[in-house]
């Protein structure tokens, strides 16, 4: 089937809608958001309950970007394991992040129930699953790691992956209690409505033409009006465009696709993921399974099903859920849609200083639920008081990275090469 990228799985199945309108006259406020995903309405939530004067706009709807496209697991910390990142951001700005990151889970939770918000939260976990020896390798040093910070990690065996997996294919697991899963696009809607009820002005169908700074405020246009802040946060991550004055994100961008089936007959349903955990597995180009509260099956992996690898990347999808689960060989993708990463060269998020009580904040490099719940929390805080140290990462005046669209080439290339020849067909 050819892919539409606006009817996702996500966006049949979420129930919940915003009444919003473009904005149409100037106004006035203390925070002017620009994006409407997983940071931008944590960020207008959280200032609008603090009591402060907020607009959130977005170009076209709340979550149309990857926080509506995303896999949907709500996980803690980053793809990166912790030695690594304290390596390269020191020990001290290392471990801050590292422990913002590990509450992240239990705070998309917590805003889950405080909100009301229904989106299919399931909190039983996140399995890192072995793809191969090599894999379990690697999980045995992320597993040393995670519980050197206290983290509540498990190794799972063989056995004990197949039982909770349903399928023979992985070599053991390392299982994350603090996680678990949502559906994202029904999660962030829930975020912005509950930024509505707090006060903050949603307009969605809004474009912002130019951002400029002068006289101690922020001036935003769009739709031929004016949107005057006292401080402004970008938050359009691997969706940024069209916007002038102040600088692009600068990072890989990388397309991820999903592919989902009908609901499961009760038989597999009962076998496949039991209790709901969220997947994805060691392989550099990597594949994420879930089942969604309906029981569909949702096998997603790198590649773009918009573009010119699209059958090689759907030919993949139905030949890898035959090697996962060899008794749904042939079972129907009833739904596929992709959507983009902003992929940062160290995969660290990034908070760019962007003038005066301003900031762009990009780069979750596919971990955008929690990450981007925290990260907009943090924002809302640190740009209201003016204090840069609210933030679980410093404040960076400018970040560049070379041949980015070198780069993107370079993930798509590999993920098409990859589904070109693994796994190989089954029969």
């Amino acid at each position: 089937m050819m892919p539409d990228e606006n009817t996702s799985l996500w966006t049949r199945t979420c129930d919940a809608r915003i009444a919003t309108t473009p904005l149409d006259r100037d106004i006035e406020v203390d925070l002017a958001v620009v994006g409407g995903g997983f940071t931008g309405c944590s960020a207008a939530r959280a200032a609008a309950a603090d009591g402060a004067r907020v607009a959130l706009v977005e170009a076209r709807t709340i979550a149309h970007g990857g926080s509506g496209r995303n896999v949907g697991l709500a996980n803690a910390g980053l793809w990166l394991p912790p030695e690594t990142i304290m390596a390269q951001m020191g020990e001290a700005s290392g471990r801050r992040l590292l422990d913002a990151l590990a509450a992240g889970p239990a705070r998309v939770f917590d805003l889950i129930e405080a909100e009301g918000i229904p989106c299919e939260a399931t909190r039983n976990g996140t399995l890192h699953l072995a793809h191969a020896p090599a894999g379990l390798a690697d999980l045995r040093e992320r597993f040393r790691q995670g519980n050197a910070l206290g983290a509540p990690l498990a190794l799972l065996d063989e056995a004990e992956t197949a039982r909770r997996t349903g399928s023979p294919a992985f070599h053991g697991a390392l299982l994350d209690p603090r996680a678990g899963t949502v559906q994202p696009l029904a999660y962030c809607m829930g975020l912005a409505l509950a930024a509505q009820r707090a006060g903050a002005m949603v307009h969605e169908s809004t474009p912002v033409d130019t951002i400029t700074h002068a006289n101690g405020a922020w001036t935003l246009t769009a739709n031929g009006h004016r949107l005057r802040a006292g401080a402004v946060l970008v938050a359009t991550n691997g969706y940024h465009a069209g916007l002038r004055g102040v600088p692009a994100p600068r990072h890989a961008t990388v397309h991820y696709s999903q592919f989902a089936t009908a609901p499961l007959p009760e038989t597999a349903r009962a076998r496949v993921l039991p209790g709901g955990e969220g997947c994805w597995d060691t392989a550099l180009v990597m594949t994420s399974v879930r089942v969604d509260r309906a029981g569909r099956l949702i096998v997603g992996s790198m590649g773009n099903i918009d573009g010119p690898g699209r059958a090689i990347h759907a030919s993949w999808a139905r030949r890898k859920l035959a090697r996962l689960y060899p008794d749904l060989a042939g079972t129907a993708i009833e739904t596929s849609w992709q959507g983009r990463i902003a992929m940062t060269a160290d995969h660290v998020p990034k908070v760019v200083s962007i003038g005066p009580r301003g900031y762009s904040i990009f780069g979750y490099s596919g971990r955008g639920i929690a990450p981007g719940t925290v990260f907009g929390e943090a924002a809302a805080r640190a740009l209201l008081a003016d204090a840069p140290d609210a933030l679980p990462i410093p404040v960076q005046d400018r970040h560049d990275e070379a041949l980015t669209g070198a780069k993107t080439a370079y993930y798509e290339f590999g993920a098409t090469v990859e589904h070109a020849i693994r796994p190989a067909p089954f029969g």
